[in-house]
């Protein structure tokens, strides 16, 4: 305990934590296949450089030190409903119409209304396209593949000892993360103003708000994770967005190379907005693609029970519940066979295994289907400009159907739990 409650999380260090096992896998014949096969796929070596290895690992120790000066400042010692109060009101009227306002507060909106010197609109907007274009598809994929990281304590724990991630908790979290995906997607969502912008920056600080507190956990295990949502977390988080989104194409989208790096702009600037500036971003899809080889070969794969419970938890949630409607009952009996289905086809085989998730039967076949209509639309979209325009129109309001059906009246509050469940 005593190392993680004197850590100072906003700081830089040149450590490596001790699950991060990149180099003792790399030496693994298994680990060389895949290196083999994955060249075959892409046409070039995934591997980085030792050195950007080395940066990547560091990212695990740091934090976001502009947001948490605010953090401590406000969040901690008054709580965290003044912390947020304070920001919706700087949000919506701006922090010079916040008398006395606290330093810490004006530090963090000066950092988010500057632009950054790498930002490129034309990119945002074209990457936020690009991603909403894949619609409920993308939620389906993202939701499956963040389970292979269900096997790293890193991301693990924090969701463990909070309990955000099990239980009918599980969904709520789940539908909290697509709405925000639908906010910062939306047109000129991340432009100044943008409803994008507001919700990134929330999101921001709840991240913020439980990394401070999880360093204090006597539980957390500095040596061998890091830090609580790290950057190196985080990076990988964008990756998978951005340069993940090329599995899609095995249901038939037919994304560029252009797209994929206007979806990894796009992603860096919403990281950039949520406090996401690691030492080191891929600056193209080669670099991207071969951060992720780097990624799926460092774990250590130590979560144990905890990541199967999230693993199952999250699946399960689909699932009807008692005191649903017959009709709602029908449709989450369906949505649970569906989206068992895309965990079965998106997920490696190894975690699928892991995690004891029960055989989806006939329903994994389902994506498989989808493959000859999706490949249609999108060569009709990619020749007929009114058909690209219908297609992102009919995306976005499917987007939101979906949402407004699971979430109903409630709306996202993007708040951080007020106690751990450890």
């Amino acid at each position: 305990m005593g190392e993680a409650a004197c850590f100072r999380s906003g700081s830089v260090e040149d450590r490596i934590p001790t699950e991060f096992r990149y180099w003792d896998n790399m030496k693994d014949a298994r680990m060389q296949k895949r290196r083999k096969q994955l060249r075959r796929l892409v046409g070039f070596d995934p591997v980085l450089p030792d050195e950007l290895v080395r940066t990547f690992a560091h990212c695990y120790y740091d934090a976001d030190p502009v947001a948490e000066a605010f953090v401590e400042d406000v969040y901690l010692a008054r709580g965290q409903g003044a912390g947020r109060a304070l920001v919706d009101r700087a949000l919506e009227s701006g922090v010079a119409s916040i008398e006395d306002a606290p330093a810490s507060l004006r530090a963090l909106f000066a950092e988010v209304e500057t632009p950054p010197q790498w930002l490129d609109w034309d990119k945002v907007e074209l990457g936020a396209r690009v991603w909403r274009r894949h619609g409920t598809h993308m939620f389906s994929f993202a939701g499956a593949v963040t389970l292979d990281a269900y096997q790293e304590c890193s991301v693990v724990k924090p969701l463990a000892f909070t309990g955000a991630y099990t239980g009918e908790s599980a969904q709520r979290r789940f539908l909290e993360t697509a709405a925000f995906w639908i906010d910062v997607s939306e047109p000129g969502a991340l432009r100044p103003g943008g409803q994008g912008r507001k919700t990134a920056l929330r999101v921001r600080l709840m991240h913020v708000f439980v990394r401070k507190r999880l360093l204090r956990h006597p539980a957390w295990d500095l040596d061998a994770w890091g830090v609580p949502i790290s950057q190196g977390d985080a990076l990988i988080t964008l990756m998978a967005g951005s340069v993940g989104a090329l599995a899609l194409k095995k249901l038939g989208y037919r994304t560029s190379r252009e797209e994929i790096e206007a979806l990894m702009h796009f992603w860096r600037y919403v990281g950039h907005l949520m406090g996401v500036q690691p030492r080191w971003y891929p600056p193209t899809y080669e670099d991207g693609v071969r951060l992720m080889f780097t990624a799926l070969s460092k774990g250590a794969k130590k979560a144990g029970e905890d990541g199967v419970d999230l693993a199952r938890s999250y699946v399960q949630s689909y699932a009807p519940r008692e005191g649903d409607s017959p009709l709602v009952a029908l449709r989450k009996r369906l949505e649970y066979h569906l989206e068992l289905g895309y965990t079965k086809f998106f997920l490696s085989p190894h975690s699928f295994r892991a995690f004891g998730l029960p055989d989806p039967g006939i329903w994994k076949l389902h994506p498989f289907a989808q493959f000859p209509v999706v490949f249609a639309l999108e060569t009709v979209r990619r020749h007929v400009d009114v058909v690209d325009e219908w297609a992102d129109v009919l995306a976005r309001w499917r987007a939101r159907q979906w949402l407004d059906t699971h979430l109903g009246p409630r709306r996202a509050e993007y708040k951080a739990v007020e106690s751990f469940t450890r």
